[in-house]
């Protein structure tokens, strides 16, 4: 179990950004977002560079953030390396990569963080992968297989026995009761993998199990943020309200709605 605790107010979500950490910041600061925690609900672009690429990028950002007041959290995407989030491998004073199933503690709230989703690019991402190597081209990996969430009762077990209770869930995917619930548009990516819409069926049923352990658990669960469809939507299901948000979307949690 992985607590982390913050003094901020004020907390916002983010859609995926793709890499683009530097808009980002922009934004906080055009939208007049200070003193607050941001959680990215994942693909915030970790693994696509060399690790000295994200620490001078931090370099850069971190005198922003400071002015700001602000503090970015990001959770796992389909497009970041894994690597990056085990809680420890990028751990800034004002950017922080948190491990799956980490609760962040802040303003009086727990808030869940579960990352992973599947890429329904994942066979050309393989290919342009493997011409590289044949080519002997030096590149970063475009695509990592441990990508899918992974649902882990005991961690909830766990939570739950601790006397920990979750209000708040970002995570990159959603349960297949929420949006986007479509599958146009996967046709083209189902030809080229056969394998697709099973491990994104199972991909959404990780997170449906999430759910209802949280739910069977007595939790008291309020919100549910996240991103990965490029969509943005509101769905109330069972009192509790599911926001898909697109691509650099900022949501800001109204804590005095709960």
């Amino acid at each position: 179990m992985n607590i982390v605790e913050s003094d901020k107010k004020n907390v916002v979500i983010c859609g995926d950004i793709h890499g683009e950490f530097e808009t980002l910041v922009y934004n906080l600061k055009i939208n007049n977002i200070t003193d607050s925690l941001i959680i990215v609900a994942g693909d915030c672009g970790f693994g696509f560079h060399k690790a000295s690429y994200y620490d001078m990028l931090y370099k850069r950002l971190a005198p922003k953030l400071r002015t700001q007041g602000n503090i970015i959290f990001f959770v796992r995407g389909n497009h970041d390396d894994p690597a990056y989030f085990d809680g420890k491998t990028f751990d800034k004073k004002y950017m922080r990569c948190v491990a799956d199933y980490t609760v962040v503690s802040v303003a009086g709230h727990n808030i869940l963080c579960v990352g992973g989703a599947i890429s329904i690019d994942r066979e050309p991402r393989l290919r342009e992968m493997e011409l590289n190597r044949i080519l002997g081209k030096d590149k970063q990996p475009l695509y990592w297989k441990d990508e899918a969430p992974v649902f882990l009762p005991d961690e909830i077990k766990e939570l739950t026995q601790s006397g920990i209770k979750i209000d708040t869930v970002v995570t990159h995917t959603a349960p297949d009761f929420c949006e986007k619930r479509s599958k146009s548009g996967l046709t083209e990516w189902v030809k080229l993998d056969p394998h697709l819409l099973n491990d994104i069926a199972l991909e959404r049923l990780s997170m449906t199990s999430l759910y209802d352990e949280l739910v069977e658990n007595d939790h008291i669960l309020q919100k549910w943020f996240y991103g990965h469809f490029h969509e943005t939507a509101c769905t109330l299901v069972n009192s509790i309200i599911f926001v898909m948000l697109s691509i650099g979307r900022l949501e800001k949690i109204e804590f005095n709605e709960y």
